[in-house]
């Protein structure tokens, strides 16, 4: 399985040799298993794309992620740390490093990013997360955009 993103693809489509760039998307071909991760507080799923017509004119495309609906500094600047532990701990997830960034309340919610996309993938596995470690605000990530 796999979650590549912001990538362009050589691809043939309707007999067309093309280069398919996929910007915040992940090639969902029929039978090809992806990742899908949410908020770190959100459900993740393994899914597999399927043959549609909606499939094949997104040129079987799906989305790498949840989406966020607030810039990494409007999240620092509108939630507190608090507020996101709340969210975390009625959810049952232990959070390990992270700074606000992050905060699940930055992001669309999973399934309703889904929804928008069905009948073109299939979700096989639902994830429930109990624990995420991210570094901290203090730690170098060398992978942190």
């Amino acid at each position: 399985m796999h979650n590549h993103h912001n990538y362009a693809w050589r691809e043939t489509h309707d007999g067309k040799d093309l280069w398919v760039v996929r910007k915040g998307a992940t090639p969902a071909f029929p039978g090809q298993k992806g990742f899908v991760g949410g908020s770190m507080g959100d459900d993740a799923v393994i899914l597999e794309g399927v043959d549609s017509p909606e499939a094949k004119a997104s040129l079987y495309s799906t989305v790498h992620g949840a989406g966020r609906l607030f810039g990494r500094r409007e999240a620092k600047r509108r939630f507190s740390r608090e507020e996101m532990d709340r969210w975390l701990n009625e959810r049952g997830v232990t959070l390990i490093g992270a700074d606000l960034d992050e905060s699940p309340m930055a992001y669309r919610r999973l399934p309703d990013v889904l929804a928008q996309h069905a009948g073109t993938v299939r979700v096989l596995h639902t994830l429930r997360p109990f624990a995420v470690a991210m570094a901290g605000e203090g730690e170098f990530d060398p992978w942190k955009d």
